[in-house]
């Protein structure tokens, strides 16, 4: 069994969050596919190339890495420069949701990520980690919670000065929904398999250890 957890779900499920407070639990490698997804879109942000060309996106992509470096949560590495705080904001979000449907830049990416996989027991969270990333997973989390609430949290993530009101970011939320669960490549789905964990009424430190429960349960792991 691949010791490996995935955590899909719509955006400002609370995804981040909990797999990266349970992989620190478990002392594993917490991997925020996320993130690399966001660092590509900022990449064609900054090189004022329209995340939805896949022709000039793919034609350029080979001109940046990505990488996630050392720290917690792990630091976002961008051409080695350090994004963490520029893949945060509303642009890059967007655009991150539009380059993931481009296949060469998902191809880049999985490959990525199945590479640290191979190598270590870790937790990831994305859109589709479970159902095309490691569909062998150990251990596969479905989180969700009501759209209102998922873009409250996504205007906290921004902190005080988000630049949009919450009915802006309620709508913002159902068009990335809207897209990431129709695009043609690695929609967001949830796996036959997967175990749903609806996080509206509970705490992130009740939904961390409703995860770790089960992660325990799996893998024979101690308390």
């Amino acid at each position: 069994m691949q010791q490996i957890i995935t955590i899909d779900g719509p955006a400002g499920s609370g995804k981040s969050t909990t797999a990266r407070l349970v992989a620190q639990a478990l002392n594993w490698q917490y991997l925020d596919t996320g993130a690399m997804y966001r660092a590509i879109g900022l990449a064609m942000v900054r090189s004022g190339i329209d995340p939805t060309d896949e022709a000039a996106v793919c034609a350029n992509l080979d001109r940046h890495t990505v990488d996630l470096g050392p720290g917690d949560p792990p630091v976002t590495l961008l051409n080695g420069e350090d994004v963490s705080g520029f893949i945060r904001t509303p642009d890059a979000a967007q655009a991150s949701s539009q380059v993931a449907a481009i296949g060469c830049v998902r191809e880049k990416l999985v490959a990525a990520q199945r590479r640290i996989g191979a190598e270590r027991p870790c937790v990831l969270e994305g859109r589709d980690t479970g159902t095309v990333v490691f569909p062998d997973a150990g251990l596969k989390i479905y989180l969700d919670a009501p759209v209102r609430m998922r873009a409250e949290r996504r205007l906290k993530d921004l902190g005080d000065n988000p630049g949009m009101s919450l009915d802006e970011m309620v709508r913002e939320v159902e068009i990335r929904d809207e897209r990431d669960r129709n695009r043609s490549v690695s929609p967001l789905g949830r796996a036959e398999d997967a175990v749903i964990v609806d996080t509206g009424g509970l705490t992130i430190e009740q939904q961390v250890e409703r995860v770790l429960e089960l992660a325990r349960s799996r893998f024979g792991l101690d308390s």
